[in-house]
């Protein structure tokens, strides 16, 4: 049997693996080949019609490269405190959400076998603080990704909140005891681990207080989506009813679909399919006829993934430059949009008020306040949104905050785990 254990930080959009055995972590596993860091496997499955399932870099060349016909998923993570997604129906074949994550999961073990000569069967598995405020939705959540593992091939299943995996691995960089806030802003939440850390063992009682919302990088985008690019697509389309004169609204909740970067394919249903061409012959002018064409084109061709990537971008110069460009071209589709860093912050403003609440109530629980701690360690990729850096700072002081290793801290904490329970 292995005395091998992984260490799996299964992200909204990135994942990552590290291993450790009794002599101590292993090198983090080169998960992607593609990839321009091999280290780290984008979140996706891509279900070709007729060659199964790809992951990672390959799942969008292959997308791609056949004309994105077949099924292309991303964000998977978000769905697992969702109680009315409970499958989806796929190439022929109804997949459950777990059944859905444990292929992806085995197809991480797969390729970390590979590379270690080694069938491992014990994982050490992030998870965030809450997936949901809501503990039945909570539990929901857990328990899914607990039967996604175990389908994956995993028989030994430890979980750690990954704010508290990010410690594991800080600790080991630090001269004396502090009180640390631990922030991960991660895609799809915002988790925080308040602790006081030491360079001597690390042991469950110096946890503090553990908080989060659902809520990060996903929102933001869709925030930008639903202010600037979604009139592109038809959001503010003005339409009748047969045999009637009131002037419709494009529905709320189609809307708030077209928004989601986990949602905006469920639009394609035939159901929804039928309602947007009525609402293309009844629209009130050529121009919202135009833009409902374009979202048409956007379901026949699967491009949400593709146009959320672009609004990936301009947030990125948003935070970098003070302003960013939505561009978007493809045959049927043309979309340029300037954003200013103000702008953002306007779109944005109740989702970055819920993330700092979230904190603040994180200390509160504590029985600590901002005042009272003496670092701030960040992780993930949304840390790196000016509006998250400016109220961090705002908050703590910049002298406090530190953004760190922002894509492997998590997992080699996990991994530093994984080795403390291979010494047991």
């Amino acid at each position: 049997m292995s005395d091998l254990i992984y260490a799996i930080d299964f992200g909204t959009s990135n994942s990552l693996m590290g291993a450790a055995d009794p002599f101590g972590v292993r090198e983090l596993v080169p998960l992607d080949s593609d990839a321009d860091d091999q280290r780290v496997l984008r979140s996706l499955v891509y279900f070709h019609p007729d060659s199964g399932a790809y992951f990672g870099s390959s799942a969008i060349q292959q997308y791609l490269e056949n004309s994105m016909r077949g099924r292309f998923l991303k964000s998977m993570k978000r769905f697992l405190p969702v109680k009315s997604f409970d499958s989806t129906f796929i190439n022929g074949k109804f997949f459950k959400l777990e059944e859905l994550i444990s292929l992806f999961l085995k197809e991480m073990r797969v390729r970390a076998n590979e590379h270690f000569s080694e069938d491992c069967t014990s994982v050490v598995l992030g998870r965030p603080a809450l997936f949901s405020e809501d503990e039945e939705l909570d539990r929901l959540a857990h328990s899914r990704l607990e039967a996604a593992a175990r389908l994956a091939g995993f028989k030994n299943i430890e979980f750690l909140p990954e704010p508290v995996a990010a410690a594991y691995r800080y600790r080991l960089e630090m001269k004396k005891e502090e009180v640390v806030l631990v922030a991960d802003f991660g895609g799809g939440t915002s988790d925080y681990t308040l602790l006081k850390l030491s360079p001597k063992e690390f042991v469950p009682e110096d946890v503090l207080s553990i908080g989060g919302v659902p809520i990060a990088g996903d929102m933001l985008d869709g925030q930008m989506m639903r202010n600037r690019i979604a009139k592109n697509f038809g959001s503010e389309t003005q339409y009748t009813v047969p045999f009637g004169s009131n002037v419709m609204q494009m529905p709320k909740g189609l809307v708030a679909n077209m928004c989601s970067t986990a949602y905006i394919n469920l639009l394609n249903s035939r159901e929804n399919r039928d309602f947007l061409n009525r609402i293309k012959k009844s629209s009130q002018n050529e121009e919202d006829a135009r833009y409902i064409e374009q979202l048409e084109v956007l379901l026949d061709n699967q491009l949400g993934f593709s146009v959320f990537e672009s609004i990936e971008e301009a947030k990125k110069s948003i935070s970098q430059d003070g302003h960013g460009v939505v561009r978007f071209d493809y045959p049927g589709i043309a979309i340029e949009e300037s954003v200013s860093a103000k702008q953002f912050e306007e779109y944005t403003n109740d989702e970055i008020s819920k993330i700092f609440d979230s904190l603040k109530n994180t200390l509160k629980k504590g029985g600590l306040t901002a005042a009272d701690v003496d670092r701030v360690c960040c992780t993930g990729g949304t840390a790196k949104v000016s509006l998250i850096q400016s109220g961090l700072a705002k908050l703590f002081g910049n002298n406090k905050v530190e953004v760190f290793r922002n894509f492997t801290s998590i997992v080699e904490g996990l991994s530093e785990r994984a080795s403390q329970l291979s010494k047991v």
